[in-house]
């Protein structure tokens, strides 16, 4: 089934929206450590503590709305949802720029949190435009788009946090408040109204919409989808501390790898999964996928030079065609009407793994790269390659079973 001119035009549409919000969270990812060592005066230690304390407050909050966000986009579409989010976006990134304390950084935090639909959303709009056989490769496309904006954001974030680390998050906020107007104008609506269905509350929230989507999937998928989110983590939480902790590198070097993070990644998810995946089949990119990441981390752990740390960046960007790859396959077996709700339960979970992984990871790190006895900088990331193993041995005994049922995952 070919994808016809007008749900092309909807992907691209989608894509750019994604793109240029991704570009304004990268913006500020490179400085968040200079602003909270200016407003509490400690060190990069003590920061990174903070940094995963401001992480579990935004994933705290999302775990438990995403899936009102999900269950709203099947009540009223997805257009005026993900507007709201990139609006509020733009507000949250305002009240950053202008934090005098630590408690503003957090009160900012929380009501991103609250409203941060762009992911549920997003994600559900890709599944209405998508056919069944194209599913992992569009998500693999969103993939791209977060890649390429971690490609430009953190590379002007560390260019202008050089100046003022306040001045990136007026940018961001421009460039979402930009996005929202684009998006306004540009993006039309996925689900048509006959397609859409009753809000109900005790289905608004994580565990009443996981309990209904897994009468349609096997839950192992869902454990395996919340592993590898929740490795992750040892990578998005501590990969500004750990480089300039080990390497010395400051803000600019700092954005220059994440930008180099960012083009593995879109080429990648942008370019790979979509030659790679109908090839190899849903299955099989997954347990290359998790591997990948297993071999990343570990080379993050043991890097001895920056050279080598950047050099180990392609094998853990090859990851990438796990997580699509196990998004198509859940989304290939729930209904039409359910998609908001599924992409819902999935960024619950994706936001759960970061309710746990940030602290877990940030705290490993200051205490491992502190302890005299214990000195492992790379803890976190050898954390991170153990919960990719447990991840790939759920993953082939769950994808398994699933194929024994006949249920068609490629």
């Amino acid at each position: 089934m070919k994808p016809n001119k007008k749900g092309k035009a909807a992907l691209f549409f989608i894509f750019i929206t994604v793109l240029i919000d991704v570009i304004g969270l990268g913006i500020i990812i490179p400085v968040v450590p200079s602003l909270i060592i200016d407003l509490t005066g400690q060190t990069i230690s003590n920061a990174a503590e903070y940094g995963g304390l401001l992480m579990f407050i935004y994933a705290g909050t999302q775990f438990l709305f995403a899936p009102m966000i999900g269950a709203l986009s099947d009540r009223f579409g997805r257009r005026p949802l993900l507007l709201c989010s990139l609006c509020a976006y733009g507000l949250n990134y305002l009240l950053l720029a202008w934090a005098p304390t630590m408690t503003w950084l957090f009160f900012a935090r929380f009501l991103s949190g609250i409203t941060g639909a762009t992911t549920t959303t997003a994600s559900a709009y890709v599944a209405d435009i998508s056919a069944p056989e194209e599913k992992a490769q569009n998500f693999g496309l969103l993939g791209a788009a977060f890649g390429l904006g971690f490609i430009i954001g953190p590379v002007i974030g560390g260019l202008l946090g050089e100046f003022d680390s306040r001045l990136p998050f007026i940018a961001a906020a421009a460039l979402s408040l930009i996005n929202f107007i684009y998006g306004y104008f540009i993006l039309p609506e996925s689900l048509a109204s006959q397609k859409r269905r009753s809000f109900e509350l005790n289905r608004a929230n994580p565990f009443g919409a996981l309990k209904i989507i897994s009468n349609f999937s096997t839950t192992g998928l869902f454990l395996v989808f919340f592993l590898i989110y929740l490795s992750h983590h040892a990578t998005q939480s501590t990969w500004t501390y750990y480089t300039m902790f080990k390497f010395g590198w400051d803000e600019a070097m700092v954005g220059i790898s994440l930008g180099v993070v960012g083009i593995c990644v879109a080429v990648v998810q942008g370019g790979l999964t979509r030659w790679c995946i109908p090839k190899m089949g849903l299955t099989n990119a997954v347990y290359l996928g998790i591997g990948a990441y297993i071999i990343g981390f570990l080379g993050f752990s043991w890097a001895p030079n920056g050279k080598i740390m950047l050099a180990m960046i392609m094998p853990y960007a090859l990851g990438g065609f796990a997580g699509p790859s196990l998004q198509g396959i859940l989304s290939n077996q729930v209904p039409a009407n359910m998609q908001g709700e599924l992409q819902g339960v999935l960024t619950s979970l994706i936001s759960f793994s970061a309710i746990i992984g940030p602290p877990v990871m940030t705290q490993s790190f200051s205490y491992f790269s502190t302890s005299g006895a214990l000195y492992i900088p790379g803890a976190p990331f050898i954390l991170g390659a153990l919960l990719s193993i447990v991840a790939l041995i759920i993953g082939v005994k769950t994808l398994g079973q699933v194929v024994q049922k006949n249920v068609e995952i490629s």
